[in-house]
């Protein structure tokens, strides 16, 4: 049977009547913004720059780092910058130079990006994934990236609950190309229909629909360590009650 085509005011042909469609097997998750976050670079500055750092100086210091975003060649170096380890550290050493106070800690802004240290997960994310490890549902991790996260939820007592890694990288390409969500589902041994995709980004992460997976896009904005809103995530799931709560009986049943 071919599959359904669109005509600019819907498909071509009757679709296929689906009574339900199938259970949630496992739910993949972006990293940065959706699950944990990294400490503001007024802290991580502070940390780094010798001596009292006045509010207003460091103001400026967050402002001129906004507006060097906009250099073409601090836009240059941050395209395809999440397929290779190399093309990463470029990008944020690139962007950091062009603050001339920056960039002599330029090195170590960017081992703060690396260092599980730097990040903390959102308030309730623990929960969550321990919420579907417990039901049954299968976890992974599909981020744009330049280095691996273990480590970084290893430090928090997270990695447990993980099943599998998918870091762009690794695989020279970035999100929202089908073949990272297809990998995920692949180690976890789903199918892309059973599969949900987490994350912040409405093209990047919501793009998964065009692999079959469903897309969960989480709003933008969550300080470090909030509550974040991926109890959802858990209805979604039909992981019902509470966070850590039990799975409906007929769902684990299908299972």
């Amino acid at each position: 049977m071919q599959p359904p085509r669109y005509g600019p005011d819907g498909p071509l042909r009757p679709l296929a009547a689906r009574t339900s469609p199938a259970p949630v097997r496992a739910v993949l998750f972006d990293f940065s913004g959706t699950l944990f976050q990294i400490r503001d670079y007024t802290e991580r500055l502070r940390a780094l720059l010798p001596g009292p750092v006045p509010q207003e100086e460091m103001e400026h210091l967050l402002d001129a780092l906004s507006a060097a975003l906009d250099e073409p060649e601090v836009a240059e170096a941050q395209r395809g910058r999440d397929t290779s380890a190399r093309a990463h550290r470029t990008a944020f050493l690139t962007w950091y130079a062009r603050v001339p106070r920056l960039a002599a800690i330029a090195e170590e802004l960017y081992g703060q990006l690396r260092s599980p240290s730097w990040w903390l997960p959102y308030a309730e994310t623990g929960a969550v994934l321990g919420a579907l490890s417990a039901s049954g549902v299968r976890v992974g991790v599909v981020s744009d990236i330049g280095w691996r996260l273990p480590p970084t939820f290893r430090h928090r007592a997270l990695d447990r609950y993980v099943g599998a890694w998918v870091h762009s990288f690794e695989h020279g390409t970035e999100k929202p190309d089908p073949l990272l969500f297809r990998h995920a589902c692949a180690e976890l041994g789903v199918a892309e229909d059973e599969t949900l995709m987490v994350g912040d980004n409405p093209v990047k992460d919501g793009g998964a629909v065009a692999a079959r997976l469903r897309s969960y896009v989480l709003p933008t904005g969550a300080a470090p360590g909030a509550h974040r809103g991926l109890d959802a995530v858990l209805r979604l799931a039909d992981v019902t009650g509470a966070v850590g709560g039990p799975r409906s009986s007929d769902t684990a049943t299908s299972r």
